[in-house]
């Protein structure tokens, strides 16, 4: 009886070993701190004299949630080479974001392609009210109260890139009364 006891405590402790938590299946700590995310893998497929050639079209986003992110695209014609491309090509592009306290410190709407983006501010607690693709950058940037509205096309790199573009024009009132040679308390 023990013995029979002994072998479901190691299947389920193997169990428990190989099962990630919910919802956050893509996302993997690297050992600079920083999280990454596919968003997005594409077969793609190029008609050549001697037939079709496939290859990968990868879309990742890293980030640190603390306010630094990063997008980037890798093509390959594996898969696994493909997102490696991407989260370094991510990595590259990292911006800083302009936030005030967990959210965001002005509306923006931003237009990529035929995608547009529209971010609001919302009070504390309300979370990340936001779709797929949109999520992913607003998650891993960490900010965590905000509204995002996606208009337009919803093509995830499009949608990803409006985001990112939205993100990187964000500007605090600090920011924008020293630019004008002036102080917060005049704007």
């Amino acid at each position: 009886m023990a013995e029979v006891n002994n072998k479901n405590n190691e299947k389920q402790q193997r169990r428990s070993e190989n099962n990630r938590p919910r919802g956050k299946k893509n996302d993997r700590p690297t050992d600079d701190g920083l999280e990454k995310r596919m968003v997005d893998v594409r077969s793609v497929q190029k008609t050549v004299q001697g037939g079709r050639t496939l290859s990968f079209s990868a879309l990742c986003v890293v980030g640190d949630r603390k306010g630094r992110v990063g997008i980037g695209t890798g093509k390959a014609r594996e898969t696994v080479n493909a997102i490696e491309k991407a989260f370094n090509v991510a990595k590259k592009n990292m911006i800083t974001v302009n936030m005030n306290g967990t959210t965001i410190p002005h509306e923006i709407v931003m237009k990529y392609g035929a995608s547009t983006i529209a971010l609001k501010p919302a009070k504390e607690g309300t979370g990340v009210i936001a779709g797929g693709a949109a999520r992913s950058v607003l998650e891993l940037a960490g900010i965590r109260d905000i509204t995002a509205k996606n208009h337009g096309s919803n093509n995830k790199i499009n949608t990803v890139r409006a985001t990112f573009e939205a993100l990187r024009a964000l500007r605090t009132a600090e920011q924008v009364a020293a630019s004008r040679g002036k102080k917060v308390e005049e704007l």
